[in-house]
């Protein structure tokens, strides 16, 4: 039976390999080429959707791969954010070179975080994290770090130039800047994934007692995987000062959590690409439903979600790798 499974199986997914070259080539080509079809708000819009694709994929990796509930990675967010902005405010650092700091804060913070947390699992975690989300936009807004923070005015940052050797504006060299971004942290996710660390953390979220008992560290790889997630994110947070050129407390409320929480189920938990389609849920569904109904936008908002939970169940990752599976002649697996 085995052997008969794997001969079904085999040129279904050679058949499946050139197909994927030509989607990589043709997405490739689509990402370079977007920006200059787009008006300067349009491009501005694709770059904060870039960035919230690598804070989902952060918090993916943490809820999607290990298994641990976060309602607080807006606090990354906001001091992946608050790092740029200091740096580049205070310290007249390059834009480019405070993207490394604002990892390593977050990178640190997060493992940090973690270790306690370790004592927690499910709604519990979940709710130590939503403390987080809760208590950052007021620890940001005190008046002994308002030399610092700004306090409630928050800091004011000036868009960066594109090089000189260039022929576009500053928005599309911000566009191709994250984009660059963007592609090394989704390389640097799928290799820590799809190695023996994306082994370990799976059998975590599968089975915990179980993957104890095979040898592995559970509170090594759940603090660890914490503090990288929470990174991933701080980096999204950097990038998203840099676009949006101001940092406020109240651009980093629980709501961002949320939202962040939002886009990564709507992409497809456990899902690598699942991350772009859940930052373009974040980005343009809002907008999409404040334009619908100004009166209840929320309420439309609602609607599109709920449509997507029922038509997508594993996501929008899920449901189109099932697509897929069906156009090339494979069989879904079943649950049997």
């Amino acid at each position: 039976m085995a052997n008969t499974t794997i001969g079904r199986s085999a040129p279904a997914t050679l058949a499946a390999a050139p197909w994927r070259i030509v989607a990589g080539v043709l997405l490739f080509a689509g990402a370079i080429a977007l920006p200059f079809g787009l008006s300067d708000y349009q491009a501005f819009q694709v770059t904060l959707a870039l960035s919230y694709a690598i804070a989902v994929l952060g918090l993916n990796m943490l809820t999607g791969f290990s298994g641990q509930i976060s309602l607080g990675h807006g606090a990354f967010y906001a001091i992946g954010a608050y790092t740029t902005a200091i740096l580049m405010d205070r310290y007249d650092w390059p834009y480019w070179a405070t993207l490394p700091v604002a990892g390593a804060d977050c990178l640190i913070i997060g493992f940090l975080f973690g270790l306690p947390a370790l004592r927690l699992e499910g709604l519990y975690l979940a709710l130590a994290t939503l403390a987080l989300a809760v208590a950052t936009p007021q620890l940001l807004k005190a008046n002994a770090l308002e030399d610092w923070t700004g306090g409630v005015q928050g800091i004011t940052i000036l868009k960066p130039d594109p090089p000189a050797f260039l022929p576009i504006d500053a928005d599309r060299w911000l566009y191709f800047f994250t984009l660059a971004v963007a592609a090394l942290m989704f390389l640097l996710a799928w290799n820590i994934l799809r190695g023996r660390i994306g082994r370990a953390l799976r059998a975590i979220r599968d089975h915990a007692l179980a993957a104890e008992a095979m040898g592995i560290n559970l509170a090594t790889y759940k603090a660890w995987v914490f503090g990288v997630s929470a990174m991933f994110t701080g980096v999204a947070g950097a990038l998203s000062a840099i676009a949006v050129q101001f940092v406020g407390p109240d651009s980093f409320d629980v709501f961002l959590s949320i939202r962040l929480l939002t886009g990564m189920v709507v992409g497809g938990l456990g899902s690598i690409t699942g991350a772009i389609w859940g930052a373009l849920f974040i980005e343009y569904v809002p907008n999409i439903a404040d334009q619908i109904s100004k009166a209840a936008p929320w309420a439309i908002y609602g609607i599109f979600l709920i449509g997507f939970m029922y038509a997508m169940p594993t996501g929008v990752a899920g449901g189109l790798r099932l697509l897929a599976r069906r156009l090339i002649g494979r069989r879904p697996p079943s649950n049997g």
